[in-house]
């Protein structure tokens, strides 16, 4: 496989080849289709750089949901791709505010796929991807948590699993799991902290 070949199958480019459809819109069923088996890793990218921009208060809330019910069917599904319900499937974006997102996303997502490759792959079955699954679900609640300043690595990690996870690469995945659980590790201490201030100003 030539060089060329490779960087057209790589995520960002993709998403970058996604247009919208007849209706001027995109919808989740359309980046589905084009995400087909990778579509566990990749939504978690998908939902996870988001939270990595600067975005209004409150919007980890919203953004923290999607990543929920990713991670849930990773880990619980018997299905090897993420299943959307119809509803949820023909939710769609403007076009036009589509693409202008993709633009913030895409130099995030070129960031780390600069670092990510195929190497080491040590998930074989269904069921080990099940347990990074329920490791994907644990950071995807940090990241739901309105916790100050403890959102972003949480998400980081999980962008760079959910990569590793799409191009196979096992070095790329330990780093991610080491980033999770240094960022669950924090999120603990600000919680215990915050609940210790609390307690002395009542």
């Amino acid at each position: 496989m030539n060089e060329h070949t490779e960087d057209s199958d790589k995520l960002s480019a993709i998403l970058a080849r996604l247009q919208p459809g007849p209706n001027g819109r995109v919808s989740l069923d359309q980046l589905d289709g084009a995400l087909a088996e990778r579509s566990f890793g990749a939504f978690l990218v998908l939902f996870a750089i988001p939270n990595l921009i600067p975005l209004p208060p409150g919007a980890t809330l919203v953004l923290g949901i999607p990543l929920i019910l990713v991670s849930w069917q990773m880990m619980a599904s018997r299905r090897k791709r993420v299943w959307l319900p119809e509803r949820i499937a023909q939710f769609s974006m403007d076009g036009a505010r589509f693409m202008a997102l993709l633009e913030r996303i895409l130099p995030w997502l070129r960031w780390i796929e600069s670092a990510v490759r195929p190497r080491y792959w040590f998930l074989k079955t269904r069921r080990s991807e099940r347990l990074l699954g329920a490791f994907a679900f644990l950071l995807s609640l940090v990241v739901f948590m309105p916790i100050p300043f403890g959102n972003w690595l949480p998400a980081f990690a999980l962008a760079v699993i959910g990569l590793s996870d799409t191009e196979r690469d096992g070095y790329g995945l330990i780093v991610g799991i080491i980033t999770g659980v240094i960022s669950i590790l924090l999120a603990g201490l600000v919680v215990i902290a915050a609940g210790a201030l609390i307690a002395l100003l009542l």
